[in-house]
């Protein structure tokens, strides 16, 4: 079966490397619409938004046997959900929010499958992770939006980047929060006989 990640995520490309997974890039694009509330709803139907897209796109082109991961990750904080920053305003608007507790980082997968001459299959899961950071200061913070890293993550962060310095804890995978739960996911694609 050829992989193919309905993702161009730095991030996502480098822990399915990690876990040895060959795999090629294929990113949707698709126009994402969020029809759900809860968090893991609501990445759940992101990623299979974005594993139909693709699968779409290859069975057009007439590829078989293959395998397609979609993933989205958003935070959620004080009952709100955080996606990526519109603005340094915003990223550091989110990371003020995020001071004083813990709050969860959810990532939802799709796999989508197609073997020669039948329809395609899909299977959808989500992870939670509960993060919890320490107390920045504002000057932290500028200085940390400054940094430009917090522009493209949810909720203006990376856990494996300079925020690292502010992060107090995790309780859950840490791989979901970078951004894919991959030890999730190879038991899901070993299951389905997929890996």
């Amino acid at each position: 079966m050829k992989i193919y990640l309905a993702s161009a995520s730095p991030r996502r490309k480098e822990l399915l490397k990690q876990v040895g997974i060959s795999f090629k890039v294929v990113p949707g694009t698709v126009e994402e619409k969020i029809t759900k509330e809860k968090p893991d709803e609501v990445v759940e139907e992101l990623s299979y938004q974005k594993a139909v897209d693709v699968c779409g796109k290859l069975a057009a082109e007439g590829k078989e046997d293959f395998v397609v991961i979609g993933a989205d990750t958003v935070v959620s904080a004080w009952g709100k959900i955080l996606g990526k920053p519109v603005d340094r305003a915003d990223a550091a608007r989110m990371l003020k929010e995020l001071q004083g507790g813990s709050h969860q980082v959810y990532t939802g997968v799709t796999l989508a499958w197609k073997y020669k001459d039948m329809q395609p299959m899909f299977a959808t899961f989500s992870e939670c992770t509960d993060v919890t950071m320490y107390a920045m200061t504002d000057e932290e913070i500028l200085r940390y939006v400054d940094s430009g890293e917090p522009m493209d993550k949810a909720g203006a962060y990376a856990i494996q980047g300079l925020c690292a310095a502010h992060i107090q804890g995790i309780c859950g995978d840490y791989n979901n929060v970078v951004g894919l739960p991959v030890g999730r996911l190879c038991q899901e694609l070993k299951k389905r006989g997929l890996l």
